[in-house]
């Protein structure tokens, strides 16, 4: 099974049940030919402790934190949401969100939590822009071209793509790091969503 043809709603299943990579999971998913079970024993086989199969429990536990930056004209809400109270109040997984929402504040071109959050039709829309783009190239490179001008893309909009400004984070991504706390509280920790405000927009 190719990874052209692994449906996102697995993808999205299997991340929420391990806490591992977009990527990872889609390559474990093509390699355990759709089997989310065999998957996971892929993905804990490859990645070891960082994997845990956190099973069908709902993260129904979780913190909302909020940014304003210096000047109040720009603002950021966002709930991340865990399975228990105990790490909801951990230091660690608060300071995240926190962290999270300044990267959101400092970043006004995002918009969607996750590639499977940006709506068909828009997508479709900006693919369209690059195939007109990519229209005098030879017909062999184009869909490598508007496949990485739209993986450009997501990288501007999608915040768990997004590498964060903060240099203390060694240019790691969001999803980077919510892996790294998911595997450190063998939680399933879920951004669920944002807003950002900005005066005037």
């Amino acid at each position: 099974m190719s990874t052209t043809e692994i449906a996102a709603k697995d993808v999205k299943a299997l991340r929420e049940r391990t806490g591992a990579g977009m990527m990872d999971c889609k390559k474990a998913l093509a390699e355990a030919e759709g089997d989310i079970d065999r998957a996971i024993e892929i993905l804990r086989v490859k990645q070891g402790k960082k994997i845990q199969d956190l099973g069908e429990r709902q993260a129904t536990e979780g913190t909302v934190q909020a940014y304003i930056h210096a000047g109040a004209r720009v603002g950021v809400l966002i709930e991340v949401d865990c399975n228990t109270d105990f790490v909801a109040n951990n230091e660690d997984f608060v300071q995240f969100a926190r962290d999270v929402a300044l990267q959101i504040a400092a970043t006004p071109t995002v918009s969607y939590v996750s590639r499977d959050d940006v709506p068909e039709d828009v997508r479709a829309a900006e693919a369209k822009i690059y195939e007109q783009e990519a229209a005098d190239k030879p017909e062999n490179v184009r869909e490598k071209i508007v496949s990485g001008k739209l993986d450009s893309w997501f990288q501007t909009i999608v915040l768990l793509e997004q590498e964060m400004h903060n240099p203390k984070f060694d240019g790691k991504t969001v999803q980077q790091l919510r892996d790294e706390l998911t595997a450190a509280t063998g939680e399933n920790v879920v951004i669920r969503r944002f807003v950002r405000f900005a005066v005037g927009q």
